[in-house]
């Protein structure tokens, strides 16, 4: 999904600074933000948990980087090790159409 649409999409949702306020309750708008939040990470490069939490924390204010940081892995954005000692993208990242929004 390309960020512009993300951003659109989630208009309401973002400060003036682009971090998202709150985490959308309809399954459409968590997608697109769940593409947002992605797009903060480099494909290739592995993650501590406390990169991967500072890098959420940049980019929302509601203060649940738990929940996103899970969101991502759940819905299959980004990978870890079974320890949680490293995470990084996806190499085969989810679409619309993983979703059935098309």
């Amino acid at each position: 999904m390309d960020i512009a649409l993300c951003k659109k999409e989630l208009k309401n949702f973002l400060d003036g600074e682009g971090r998202l306020k709150a985490y959308p309750s309809r399954f459409k708008l968590k997608v697109a933000a769940l593409f947002y939040l992605a797009a903060n990470f480099e494909f290739g490069r592995r993650y501590t948990e406390s990169e991967v939490n500072q890098i959420l924390q940049n980019h929302h204010t509601f203060e649940d980087w738990a929940i996103l940081r899970r969101e991502l892995f759940d819905r299959g954005f980004m990978d870890r090790e079974k320890d949680c000692s490293a995470y990084w993208l996806e190499g085969n990242q989810p679409t619309l159409e993983t979703f059935g929004l098309d």
